[in-house]
């Protein structure tokens, strides 16, 4: 039987901030009998408790309270844990990959989606979708990713980790296949923040929208989009957007739900039943 759910929430990039994820909960007085929460991904990195975060999420999504889709330090995660990536000093994932469960916790993160539907007109990914694809196109092409992250395999897994990383193809075609395209994909749902008009990627800009931007690009979602034709996008990734509603005419909204907590900002909650936003103090910062 299906339970009743009182409110969903999105919530933004956790990135290990566990004491801000429990101060943003409590602010919404999260009721994991009754509420739902749909995190966009990034759950660990440079935080201060990745472990004590994804341990966390991890129980709520196992009792049935909780679902993630996977965002790039998640994949970065998977591929430190696999001995493929080495560990930088500024992803504090050390607590993840020595857990006594790590195995554990890394199994079950490998096994997470990169795309969600939280109700027939909400579509989340953690970085968006470009404007290229339908939103129907994005849960197909997630799920070819996910079929190799999740496969019963380590060698098939091990495979596309070894080939995740790089820039190219920066420009979707039909045509792609293999680990390019595996890439391509993952590139697009997990790195996007600026596109051209024919959806090549651009991978430099990180800054806020009024600061310069190379030329010939813009942001993925200024560009009208098939995706939100038929649904909401909601999306974390980009923190320099704190959360921004994003309207285009005759387009339904998008929405950012990354506050920028682990930049000493805030922890931000988006409640699809009224879209009220809630934001939580990193009490540690």
């Amino acid at each position: 039987m299906t339970r009743a759910i009182r409110y969903n929430y999105v919530i933004g990039d956790v990135q290990g901030c566990f004491e801000a994820l429990k101060a943003l909960l409590k602010e919404i007085q999260f009721d994991s009998d009754q509420d739902f929460i749909w995190f966009a991904g990034d759950l660990i990195a440079r935080g201060e408790n990745s472990v004590g975060a994804i341990r966390f999420i991890k129980k709520l999504c196992e009792r049935g309270a909780a679902a993630t889709v996977l965002g790039n330090h998640d994949l970065n995660l998977l591929a430190v844990a696999r001995g493929i990536k080495k560990l930088k000093d500024k992803d504090r994932i050390e607590d993840v990959i020595h857990a006594l469960e790590s195995d554990e916790l890394i199994d079950w993160l490998r096994r997470q989606p990169l795309c969600l539907f939280p109700n027939d007109h909400t579509i989340l990914t953690h970085a968006g979708i470009p404007h290229i694809w339908s939103a129907a196109q994005t849960a197909q092409y997630a799920k070819e990713v996910e079929a190799i992250i999740a496969h019963d395999d380590f060698e098939v897994l091990d495979t596309f980790l070894k080939e995740m990383y790089g820039t190219e193809p920066d420009l979707w075609s039909d045509d792609l296949t293999g680990n390019a395209r595996l890439r391509c994909i993952t590139n697009y749902l997990t790195r996007m923040r600026l596109t051209d008009a024919s959806g090549r990627l651009e991978f430099s800009f990180k800054d806020a929208l009024d600061d310069p931007m190379p030329k010939g690009f813009q942001p993925w979602f200024e560009y009208e989009s098939q995706a939100t034709q038929s649904h909401q996008v909601v999306f974390g990734h980009w923190a320099a957007l704190q959360g921004k509603t994003l309207h285009k005419a005759n387009q339904q909204p998008i929405q950012n739900v990354d506050g920028g907590c682990v930049w000493g900002h805030q922890l931000l909650a988006y409640r699809l039943e009224d879209k009220a936003i809630f934001n939580g103090d990193n009490p540690v910062m």
